[in-house]
């Protein structure tokens, strides 16, 4: 497998912590971010291969990431978020991310989904 680059951004540091310990430990090449604002800096200089975006951030929230990012580039997004009702990923998809996960989440459903845009 090619080593493809995930960045992660989410302002709960455990589970930035363990989603790129599970990722790199298969294979995977993991940045992580707590805010937008170094997450978007970074996307500017280095756009990787896919995002896991949380929506709750604490400077912009994710919706508003996700067009930014959906401006300049087709990077497939993964929303990642404790805002699980229906409105809320359907609000997110509608914005340009092209999959949704609630958290609590298993971290084999966020490789398969992972997977699933590196075999595209």
């Amino acid at each position: 497998m090619s080593r493809y680059l995930i960045y992660v951004v989410d302002d709960e540091k455990d589970i930035l912590n363990i989603i790129s310990e599970y990722l790199s430990s298969k294979g995977y090449l993991v940045k992580t971010f707590e805010d937008a604002v170094s997450f978007l800096k970074e996307f500017e200089k280095n756009e990787p291969d896919i995002v896991v975006l949380d929506i709750m951030l604490p400077d912009i929230d994710g919706y508003e990431v996700c067009k930014e990012i959906r401006k300049r580039s087709n990077v497939p997004i993964i929303m990642l978020s404790a805002k699980g009702e229906e409105l809320d990923k359907v609000l997110g998809l509608e914005l340009g991310s092209d999959d949704y996960i609630s958290k609590p989440f298993s971290l084999l459903e966020l490789e398969a989904r992972i997977k699933k845009f590196c075999e595209e």
